[in-house]
């Protein structure tokens, strides 16, 4: 079931409500997650991604989540999908969530 990109937003910012102060900001031809000025996470095409590095990237991809990729010619591999499970519990995805936010970019900058 594909929600409309507007009521997936709000349902991801309702679910990361317990992080204080998340928006979301038009970007990508879908939106960047930030708290405060902290960029963390994509919502693109009903799907939300998150930052990660060579410490949290293994369990995206043990749940065999893909990096975001925008276009066939493009992939972000530094944000991967979020699990529908971690998605859809909200105290599970706010422990991952500031995951994403504690996350330092890996030396290649990916």
């Amino acid at each position: 079931m594909e929600m409309r990109d507007d009521s997936f937003k709000d349902y991801v910012l309702d679910q990361l409500e317990a992080l204080g102060a998340v928006r979301a900001r038009a970007m990508f031809g879908g939106h960047g997650l930030y708290r405060g000025d902290e960029f963390f996470g994509i919502l693109h095409q009903g799907r939300l991604y998150f930052r990660t590095n060579t410490h949290t990237r293994p369990d995206y991809i043990a749940r065999g989540m893909s990096p975001f990729q925008p276009n066939p010619r493009q992939t972000l591999t530094s944000y991967y999908e979020v699990p529908a499970d971690v998605l859809e519990d909200a105290e599970t995805l706010v422990t991952w969530a500031q995951a994403a936010l504690n996350c330092r970019p890996d030396k290649h900058g990916k």
